[in-house]
């Protein structure tokens, strides 16, 4: 299919990126490092492996169906290494091991919390998802609602999600080949999103699925092999490795045992209250459950998914601690060859860093690809969530009251792309200096805060009305905004205050259960006849979440 239009957007990105290297100051020379033939090698090759896959699922990609959710004929397995490839981010690898490495159990405690929410996925979500919903979150907490104003809150709540997620992606991306290629990091976004716009715009949900299969059995592979190595120089023997790192860590046993970022009761329950109810608020973990074709495999895709997830997460885990005696005793990965200093090529490296001194270059080189892969993946899966809430939310139902052509949908779509891809940059040279992990962390509070209260209500409690879920839904967003805007991560660290009004890092503790409440208060007091028909239909809705069938009364409605 010619699409002249798109190979102008994507060219005019494309001839952006010389000019990337003129928006933010070079790099300090000790945080280059020397070009890795073996690495860009394997980055050519994955980026021009992935572009023929875009090439053949654009030959495929024939209508909204198939752009949104691949027409839905992904099976259970491959939609679980899909799912878990979406999960495997540059937080996990990247941002996960480097907490493990400068935290310890606190690094630990974030890997577990990340994990815990599956199950809630798996027995309360995955199987009304697919009988609900048709492309976004959105088809499902509208079914029996006003269309309007629920696609429209939902739409918005969709695209902040989105936007603070790309910000975590876009980090560890330019981390990532600022290390490897010597380039400087606002270049490095801009590659990042240029390719990002090619697999959305000419592949859509075809390509990312299966760029993320392929990236996702890559990644276990890649990191296994990693782990086996780096166990190798501990006789295999996890009380070896657990003794050696506390004789080399900076701060000895403490790290053993909780510290900092556990400090405060109220820090520990927020976070763990967004790591584990954020993953069901996530749009574009959401949207992959539109892309099987019942909903017995929506369950096969989550339990297969836990299973890579669960195995993956532990990998990590002792990737961090390794590093802790392999990297952190070794000079050479730090600037001015002091142990104490900053690590060459920033603090979410760690990871890599193992991969060069355990496997050296060549190794160094299939990890780097196979993480970059890990992230153009994810970013595409989130652009295509954040613009199919844009295009089948806000342009198709709300704006054209459902009268809009395929083709002018899938024309907004790839507008909407491009747009978020700009703002992906932006975000991402803005946030240069922040932990991944810590911000996949607030991304998850606000998703808990915002997505999921709505969603979890309008699936579950027969009294919900759309006066109820806009407040209630509003009020988290908001509050979950303007807390994380005021705490120390945003406040000090990126708007450079001196004291941070908010002094907690996570909002979920507050914004999450002010949400549940508001639903509930404004839904009773809602005595209105159109209150009165939403609640009756949740009988309809119940039906087809049980069964996938049931009459279109509500949706009409």
């Amino acid at each position: 299919m010619k699409r002249p239009n798109l190979a102008t957007l994507t060219l005019g990105a494309l001839a952006l990126l010389p000019a990337a290297a003129f928006a933010g100051p070079a790099v300090a020379a000790a945080e280059k490092q020397p070009l890795n033939l073996h690495a860009i090698g394997m980055f050519l090759v994955f980026v021009l492996a992935t572009l023929a896959i875009t090439w053949w699922a654009a030959r495929q990609t024939r209508s909204t169906s198939d752009f949104y959710t691949a027409g839905g004929g992904i099976s259970g397995f491959q939609n679980g290494l899909a799912i878990a490839g979406d999960y495997m981010s540059a937080a996990t690898l990247l941002g996960l091991s480097s907490l493990m490495f400068a935290k310890g159990y606190d690094g630990f405690v974030y890997t577990v919390a990340f994990f815990v929410g599956w199950p809630l996925i798996t027995f309360l979500m995955a199987e009304r998802l697919r009988n609900l919903g048709r492309y976004t979150f959105a088809d499902i907490v509208s079914y029996r609602l006003d269309q309007t104003r629920i696609r429209t809150f939902a739409a918005f709540g969709s695209l902040t999600v989105v936007c603070c997620y790309l910000v975590v992606q876009m980090v560890g991306a330019g981390q990532l080949i600022k290390l490897l290629f010597g380039l400087d990091y606002p270049v490095a976004v801009m590659v990042v999103g240029a390719l990002m716009l090619v697999y959305v715009i000419f592949g859509g949900m075809i390509a990312t699925t299966w760029v993320q299969i392929i990236k996702a059995v890559l990644l276990l592979a890649g990191g296994t092999t990693l782990a086996l190595l780096a166990m190798a120089e501990f006789g295999f023997s996890y009380s070896t490795l657990a003794s050696r790192a506390v004789d080399t860590h900076a701060i000895g046993k403490a790290i053993m045992g909780p510290g900092s970022m556990l400090a405060d009761p109220f820090n520990a329950a927020s976070m763990s209250l967004g790591l584990v109810f954020g993953i069901a608020g996530l749009p574009h973990i959401l949207m992959r459950f539109f892309t099987v074709p019942n909903a017995k495999e929506a369950r096969k895709s989550v339990f297969f998914a836990t299973g890579f997830i669960g195995f993956f997460f532990l990998v990590v885990a002792t990737l961090g601690f390794a590093a802790i005696v392999i990297v952190g005793s070794d000079p050479q990965y730090f600037v001015g060859g002091d142990t104490k200093g900053a690590l060459i090529g920033g603090g979410n490296m760690v990871a890599m860093h193992l991969a060069k001194a355990v496997g050296g270059n060549l190794f160094l080189g299939f990890l780097s690809a196979v993480a970059f892969a890990t992230i153009l993946a994810v970013v595409s899966g989130l652009a295509l969530a954040g613009a199919s809430a844009i295009s089948h939310d806000l342009y198709a139902t709300v704006l054209k009251k459902g009268k809009a052509s395929e083709k002018d949908e899938m024309r907004v779509t790839r507008l909407a792309t491009v747009g978020l891809g700009i703002v992906a940059i932006l975000l991402g040279i803005l946030f240069e200096k922040q932990n991944v992990a810590f911000l996949v962390g607030l991304t998850f509070g606000v998703a808990a805060s915002t997505n999921f209260p709505v969603l979890i209500m309008a699936m579950y409690w027969k009294g919900l009305t759309t006066r109820g879920a806009l407040c209630g839904g509003i009020a988290g967003l908001v509050s979950a905004m303007l807390l994380v805007i005021l705490s120390p991560a945003v406040w000090v660290t990126v708007l450079g205050h001196a004291k941070a009004i908010f002094p907690y890092d996570h909002p979920a503790l507050i914004s999450m259960p002010l949400a549940f409440l508001v639903i509930v208060v404004v839904s009773k007091l809602d005595r209105s006849a159109r209150a009165a028909r939403e609640q009756a239909a949740f009988d309809d809705q119940f039906v087809r979440a049980q069964t996938g069938l049931g009459s279109a009364a509500a949706l009409a409605h």
